[in-house]
């Protein structure tokens, strides 16, 4: 393979990575939260850094993305998303992310604007497997955090 086939090559694997991110926080906020589970390879974790929470596999994301309450209306901008291609099938990234959310929420009203919940950033690692890309390891650092408030409250 010559040298413009593995830019080539580089560059669509980390667009696909980049994917995965963007992918990831549609589902959480304007899709199905429970399917985040799908984009993570079959033993893939997602943990946070601080508080030992940890979800693995496929089924431990699905039930907790899944069990958020149904009135919580979440955005949450992704940026600065920094792709390293490590090999034709590992990657690694960062990315940074601001929550807004707020429970309560009733899809008839707009909600007014509330501070961010959270702000961190992600630390990704990536698996390509039989030619598509996944998440291997989400590991969540919060800079800023605290709880969401209650609509109407």
């Amino acid at each position: 393979m010559g040298a413009r086939e593995d830019c080539l090559r580089e560059l669509l694997a980390a667009r696909a990575c980049e994917r995965l991110v963007l992918d990831l926080v549609h589902r959480l906020d304007l899709g199905r939260p429970a399917s985040v589970a799908e984009l993570f390879t079959p033993g893939g974790v997602w943990e946070w850094a601080a508080g030992g929470r940890r979800v693995a596999g496929r089924e431990e994301p699905a039930a907790y993305f899944g069990g958020r309450p149904a009135d919580r209306l979440s955005r949450r901008p992704a940026t600065n998303i920094r792709v390293t291609v490590d090999s034709p099938d590992t990657a690694h990234a960062t990315s940074c992310f601001v929550t807004y959310r707020v429970d309560g929420h009733d899809p008839g009203r707009l909600v007014p604007p509330p501070p961010p919940a959270d702000a961190g950033h992600y630390e990704d690692s990536f698996r390509r497997v039989e030619g598509a890309w996944f998440l291997a390891h989400r590991r969540l650092h919060l800079a800023f955090g605290g709880p969401a408030p209650r609509h109407g409250a």
